[in-house]
């Protein structure tokens, strides 16, 4: 599935595959921005996931229907998945990257086998506050899906609140997100740093004790 396969994000027009992060200050204007991108997916033939606490489910299905969405239906067939960061970002009570990556890679090869046109994905991050086993391993996760992405066609918007990350915090996840989402709309980020060169950085500095 590593064809392109064009989709709208914040009025624009862009190509899959994407690895994008969504810096948001409320859950309005969250869902102002991914409404529209899970509907665009929902009424062609994309496989949409939305990743989020188990508690926000009600809340989150209940906008979707408000949308137009018939829930049940897409539910149903599988086109659609609603999936709580308790079984999956943090299964087991931690966190881990490889973990993470190969459950996602597993996830587009069967999308891909099953006929989609692409893959939409949406993570809610703040499960990476809880402080739980394997979070530090956020950044490297974030930069392997740069390794990932390329082999499928999808999109995937990893959603920060940056009310609740700190500043140092959202700075390093700016550098692993070839584009970003910031006050509803969406540009190419010039601070994006290649997979490799990062992961060779990270590894640097964790050795020279500079992170923990």
């Amino acid at each position: 599935m590593n064809k392109q396969a064009s989709f709208s994000v914040c009025g624009e027009s862009l190509e899959a595959p994407m690895h994008i992060c969504g810096f948001f200050d409320s859950k309005e204007q969250q869902y102002e921005v991914i409404i529209p991108y899970i509907m665009e997916g929902l009424e062609g033939n994309d496989k949409v996931i939305n990743i989020l606490e188990g508690d926000r489910h009600g809340e989150h299905c209940r906008c979707l229907a408000d949308n137009g969405v018939s829930i049940t239906a897409k539910l149903a067939s599988g086109q659609l998945e609603v999936l709580a960061s308790e079984n999956s970002y943090i299964k087991d009570g931690n966190f881990a990257a490889e973990k993470m990556y190969n459950m996602l890679e597993k996830t587009l090869m069967s999308s891909e086998r099953a006929g989609y046109e692409s893959v939409r994905a949406c993570g809610d991050m703040v499960w990476a506050l809880k402080n739980l086993p394997g979070t530090d391993e956020l950044l490297e996760y974030e930069a392997s899906l740069n390794l990932l992405t390329p082999k499928y066609s999808c999109s995937l918007i990893c959603m920060y609140d940056i009310n609740s990350f700190s500043a140092s915090t959202l700075t390093d996840i700016l550098l692993t997100h070839p584009y970003v989402i910031k006050d509803g709309k969406i540009t190419k980020n010039p601070h994006y740093v290649e997979p490799l060169t990062f992961l060779a950085n990270l590894a640097d500095s964790r050795s020279n004790g500079m992170i923990s």
